[in-house]
C-alpha cells in the first residue's frame, strides 16, 4: 500500500481482526454484486469505501423515481441512467481507485457461471426467486461463497452460504427451487425505506468478514430474520441437506 491508502484505510489497519494484512486481501478482492438497487446500494458504497480493488456490478434497470426512497447509491439527476452506471459514479465518487466493471443484462448460464468463478465473494442483491436460485447453483458448481439478502415491506433476512464449508448449507437447502408461488416485490407490497440499508450494510460486513478470513466468523449455517416493527432479530440455524438437488451427495455426484 502507498501513503495515500496507508491514510484512507487507517481505521481499518488499526483493527487487530483486518490489520495491514486483511486490508491488502481487501484490496486485492473481486466482489460480484448482483443488482443495484436496494440492497445492491448500501452494498455497492461500502464495498467502494472499504477499498475491494474490485467490484462487478450486474443488474439490466434504470434509475426510476420510485427507487429514490431506498436506494441510495441513485439520484434524482440520474433518473433514467443505467442502475450499474449511476452506482458506478457514486462509488468513484468516494474511491477512485476502485476497479468498478458493469454488466448491463439480466446473466443466467454461462455468462453467470464465468462471472461467478472470477469472483472472491458474491453477494446476491436480487428481489427474484429464480434469479437467486441460479445465483446459488453457479456459486455451488465453483465453490464460492455467496452472502444472501432480502428485504420486502418491514421484513428482512441474511445469510451466507458457502460451499467451501462441508457442513454449510446452500440457498436451495432452506428453500426448494421446487417450491412455486407468487413473486413478492417492492413494486406492489412496498418495502420501509431503512430496510434496504441494514440488510445490505450487513451483506457488505459479511463480504468484508469472507475476504479478510480473520475478522471473526461468518453467518455460514445461520439465517438472520429481522422484523423492522419490533427490531427484534430471529436465528435460524440449518446444515447441509444431504438430499439437496443443488449441494447434495447426489448432486456432488452429479458434477464431477
Amino acid at each position: 500500500m502507498n501513503d495515500d491508502q496507508l491514510l484512507r484505510y487507517s481505521r481499518h489497519i488499526m483493527l487487530d481482526d483486518i490489520s495491514i494484512e486483511g486490508q491488502e486481501r481487501i484490496l486485492a478482492a473481486h466482489a460480484l454484486v448482483i443488482g443495484a438497487g436496494g440492497l445492491g446500494s448500501p452494498v455497492a458504497l461500502i464495498l467502494a469505501a472499504a477499498g475491494v480493488g474490485t467490484v462487478t456490478l450486474v443488474d439490466d434497470d434504470e434509475v426510476d423515481l420510485t427507487n429514490l426512497q431506498r436506494q441510495i447509491a441513485h439520484t434524482t439527476e440520474r433518473v433514467g441512467m443505467d442502475k450499474v452506471e449511476s452506482a458506478k459514479v457514486a462509488m468513484l465518487a468516494i474511491n477512485p481507485d476502485v476497479d468498478v466493471r458493469t454488466v448491463r443484462q439480466r446473466v443466467d448460464g454461462e455468462a453467470l457461471a464465468q462471472l461467478v468463478q472470477s469472483a472472491t465473494v458474491v453477494l446476491d442483491c436480487t428481489d427474484n426467486y429464480q434469479t437467486r436460485h441460479a445465483i446459488n447453483a453457479a456459486c455451488v458448481q465453483a465453490c464460492k461463497p455467496l452472502v444472501s439478502g432480502a428485504a420486502i415491506r418491514m421484513d428482512g433476512q441474511i445469510s451466507v452460504f458457502d460451499p467451501r464449508q462441508e457442513t454449510s448449507p446452500c440457498y436451495a437447502c432452506l428453500f426448494s427451487p421446487d417450491d412455486v408461488f407468487e413473486e413478492v416485490q417492492c413494486s406492489t407490497m412496498g418495502v420501509f425505506a431503512p430496510m434496504v440499508s441494514i440488510i445490505g450494510s450487513m451483506q457488505a460486513a459479511e463480504a468484508l468478514k469472507l475476504i479478510v478470513k480473520t475478522a471473526g466468523t461468518s453467518l455460514s449455517g445461520r439465517l438472520l430474520m429481522l422484523d423492522g416493527r419490533s427490531m427484534h432479530w430471529t436465528e435460524m440455524r440449518a446444515a447441509r441437506d444431504p438430499e439437496c438437488k443443488v449441494c447434495g451427495a447426489s448432486a456432488a455426484g452429479a458434477h464431477k
